[in-house]
């Protein structure tokens, strides 16, 4: 089991959406707080929003995670002000929603760089200490992207099942080297965070757009109990057995559930709040 109360939980992504939630619980959960986020007006107003809430020190920091030598620098101020990580929260991210050919070369590698690359730079910073002393947890936000492609996800598809893998290979690595760290990978559906706002589901009670609070309780749920994959809805761990069809009975299944066509109408957060 892993605790929250009198633990450190560093969040990426926590000026706005999920991870600004998570932060708000976390706080409220008796933990000592740290945001990593490249808006910084956000951040701040997160972490005071927090400490309003909770009796830990909250803290926000200006990082671009998928920027190595941000990261390491920051690693640096984060472990000079707050300490050692306990649990470290892989929240940040984002997504065009555009067809490949659409997609400019600076789109294709910021996703790349902030869903992926980004899991390596805050983990290589803050794993090391966890496996000196025995304990820690990695919570790695993915997506059900990361199970499934769809239109107008080539670039957040491709990173997500990235994710996925990096998660379920580290996974491996800590049984061998340090049983003490646990991880978890989350993959939900559409949350209704405006990352995505715009997309649709044809079958609601089936695949629904999920509620922020509800992912934020599985996932603090999650952490709690050492829970090595969150999926949300249930229908999302249905995807691999789909993967044992052949290829035109699969894309038919995702044709007929409207995972294809969810990302139709996408417009995403206003560009001001990207």
């Amino acid at each position: 089991m892993t605790t929250i109360n009198n633990k450190h939980v560093l969040i990426t992504g926590g000026a706005s959406g999920l991870g600004r939630r998570l932060v708000q619980r976390c706080a409220e959960m008796g933990a000592a707080v740290t945001i990593l986020d490249v808006d910084e007006a956000g951040a701040e107003a997160a972490a005071d929003e927090a400490a309003a809430r909770g009796a830990g020190p909250i803290r926000a920091f200006v990082c671009d995670v998928g920027d190595n030598k941000q990261v390491a620098a920051c690693a640096a101020d984060v472990l000079a002000a707050q300490g050692q990580v306990d649990i470290l929260v892989n929240n940040a991210g984002i997504v065009s929603g555009r067809p490949l050919l659409e997609l400019s070369d600076e789109h294709i590698e910021r996703t790349f760089r902030v869903n992926t690359l980004a899991l390596f730079w805050t983990t290589k910073a803050f794993l090391p200490a966890m496996i000196a002393r025995g304990s820690g947890h990695i919570v790695n936000v993915a997506s059900a992207a990361g199970l499934i492609g769809s239109p107008r996800e080539t670039d957040y598809a491709a990173s997500k099942f990235a994710a996925v893998g990096f998660n379920e290979a580290l996974r491996l690595e800590l049984q061998r080297s340090a049983p003490g760290v646990k991880t978890t990978v989350v993959r939900p559906f559409y949350i209704d965070t405006g990352m995505f706002a715009g997309v649709n589901t044809r079958f609601p009670l089936l695949l629904p757009i999920l509620k922020e609070a509800d992912v934020t309780e599985r996932i603090l749920r999650a952490i709690q109990r050492d829970t090595a994959q969150v999926d949300m809805p249930w229908m999302v761990r249905t995807l691999p057995l789909m993967r044992l069809l052949p290829v035109w009975a699969f894309d038919g299944l995702a044709d007929f559930f409207g995972i294809t066509g969810a990302m139709d109408e996408f417009t995403g957060r206003p560009a001001a709040e990207r």
